[in-house]
């Protein structure tokens, strides 16, 4: 999203565009990462979760606002650590949400698709296999079928995200 009449990409407020640069590396990043493990079709909700989560992790971790290039590599151990099954994601996420929000500094068009992004992974339920179904409880067909549950996306999204980083 691009905002005419707010402030421009260095803070100046004089009415040019808004570039939500951060948000946009942080999408970049993630995208890269989840279509080089070719997990799944770029054009499918399920690729979207991952990208989604993915992108808030990297956008919410780079508390320095110093991500780069290089700094990626460096990165990946401790975006692994952050969407690892046993790490409470969901609450992380809401708290530097709500520290970016309360910061007057934080870049507004960054943090209005980070709010954008966090809101969609919330509030979107897919279907999706139900990995908490009792193993041979029911007949399975196919490896596509099998009991199926609607989750919220970033559930799926977060360890479809945990393995495009392994995967690189």
């Amino acid at each position: 999203m691009l905002h005419r009449g707010q402030e421009s990409t260095d803070g100046s407020g004089d009415g040019e565009l808004t570039v939500p640069m951060a948000w946009l590396y942080a999408e970049y990043i993630a995208d890269e990462l989840l279509r080089g493990g070719d997990l799944m079709p770029p054009t499918s909700f399920e690729f979207r979760a991952g990208r989604d989560a993915l992108a808030l992790t990297v956008f919410l971790s780079d508390a320095d606002g110093e991500l780069s290039g290089i700094r990626v590599i460096t990165q990946l151990e401790t975006w692994l650590s952050l969407t690892a099954y046993d790490q409470p994601w969901q609450e992380w996420v809401e708290e530097r949400l709500a520290g970016l929000t309360a910061d007057a500094a934080a870049p507004g068009a960054d943090l209005a698709l980070a709010r954008e992004a966090w809101r969609w992974l919330q509030e979107t339920e897919l279907l999706a296999p139900d990995l908490n179904a009792v193993p041979g409880g029911g007949t399975v067909a196919g490896e596509d079928e099998g009991p199926k549950v609607w989750t919220p996306a970033w559930q799926l999204g977060l360890p479809l995200g945990h393995l495009a980083i392994h995967l690189f």
